[in-house]
């Protein structure tokens, strides 16, 4: 059954793709969301060239016919833009003020004209979900690049018993996840259980594995043969000292990769980055010092200098806008923090690697900072579940805290 499909702003912001995501169904874009794509196409990052994209593509579809008409889009559906022409004045329980009211207003417009036909409003704010909910409108999340909680997964299994007699088929066990058998641990990798080469004696750039899960998210970060790794995990597990370690390992004695660059989102808990004084370099300041902290611990540990860390030609450490439209070949890239990032954002990165490049995301789905992301929306989980299986690609989730007993209670109490 056909239905209308009404989108929000945000759904635009988070993939710019979205509307060709709904088949053959009616797609309604309110006008007050052509104004707000407006105003947020000067934005900078990567809110700024989504909306650009928005505005490109429905500029391109003008060209098949009228937008407030209909046009005909990928899937047999239909697109078009919603202009309420015979407005008297809003309904008292709504502001003229608010655009979300705006946009709940056209919902209801479009229902009222439409009776016959099942009306959903989709949208990535929670609360105007709740709003739309309350005046009897139907809404819902964007589903597209949402992850089924059941394609995540810790990237091993335990198994009771003899390696020998392991039956992959029968445990379902994927490419590069990992098997333990009580105090042995194996990597499934090419149809067979390799001992992994890392052990809790094992030094990488001054530190050794401090439990079973650190050991094997160091196989994964130290295996040349994965170009992806994904590690989860709660704050205090080591993700983000782990992958520095594996990278300084990796390019300055291994020597396989040439430069490992070191980035996270900034996604403010406050105020935005514009409100904050100086330079783009210091604004940037507050969001890096933990990676800096990280690579100050290793180097101090390793008996090494930090002090000139600027001058060292094989290390940067950026925001993560500076990598965008670059192709990066030969690098250990980290992106820490990367639950924060969409599902479009992360492609835009990984699509940026180029020839022997390794890319490692890091993160903590239970800590997300942006508004319209949640545990199975954002990028990490995202990319987890679409790289499960892959030969090139690794994933394992951390849950043994090695921070502070304190840092491990709080992550599990709080």
């Amino acid at each position: 059954m056909i239905k209308n499909y009404v989108l929000d702003t945000n759904v635009l912001i988070h993939d710019p793709n979205a509307i060709h995501s709904f088949e053959d169904n009616n797609l309604i874009i309110p006008l007050p969301v052509i104004e707000e794509i407006d105003k947020l196409k000067g934005r900078p990052g990567e809110i700024g060239m989504s909306a650009r994209h928005v505005a490109r593509e429905l500029d391109d579809l003008r060209k098949n016919g009228k937008l407030f008409k209909g046009i005909r889009i990928n899937g047999g559906g239909t697109l078009r833009v919603e202009v309420i022409e015979d407005f008297k004045e809003m309904p008292r329980f709504l502001s003229d003020k608010v655009m979300d009211d705006w946009i709940l207003f056209y919902t209801m417009e479009i229902i009222r004209k439409s009776p016959d036909i099942k009306t959903i409003l989709v949208s990535k704010d929670i609360n105007m979900r709740i709003k739309a909910d309350a005046l009897g409108i139907e809404a819902q999340d964007y589903l597209k690049d949402k992850t089924d909680e059941m394609a995540l997964f810790k990237g091993y299994i335990e198994i009771n018993g003899d390696p020998q007699n392991f039956d992959p088929v029968k445990n379902k066990v994927m490419e590069n996840e990992f098997v333990k058998f009580d105090s042995k641990i194996f990597k499934f990798k090419n149809g067979k259980l390799i001992p992994i080469s890392v052990d809790q004696n094992t030094n990488v750039w001054g530190i050794h594995p401090l439990n079973f899960e650190q050991s094997m998210a160091l196989d994964l970060l130290l295996d040349p043969d994965l170009d992806l790794v994904t590690l989860m995990g709660i704050a205090g597990t080591g993700k983000t000292l782990l992958s520095i370690a594996a990278a300084l390992e990796m390019v300055t004695n291994a020597k396989i990769y040439k430069k490992i660059t070191v980035t996270r989102p900034v996604i403010p808990m406050g105020k935005d980055i514009g409100f904050l004084p100086g330079s783009a370099e210091e604004k940037m300041k507050p969001w890096l010092e933990p990676i800096r902290d990280n690579l100050e611990f290793l180097f101090d540990n390793a008996g090494k200098s930090i002090s000139k860390i600027d001058s060292l030609n094989f290390l940067q450490v950026e925001a993560l806008s500076y990598t965008r439209g670059r192709t990066i070949p030969h690098q250990f890239i980290i992106v820490d923090e990367s639950q924060n990032l969409t599902p479009h954002e992360v492609k835009t990165i990984i699509t940026r690697a180029g020839v022997g490049t390794k890319i490692v995301l890091t993160g903590d789905i239970s800590q997300i900072d942006s508004p319209y992301l949640d545990a199975f929306s954002n990028g990490l989980s995202y990319v987890t579940a679409k790289f499960a299986n892959q030969k090139i690609a690794g994933h394992l989730t951390l849950s043994i805290g090695v921070r502070s007993d304190l840092s491990t209670l709080a992550s599990e109490i709080l």
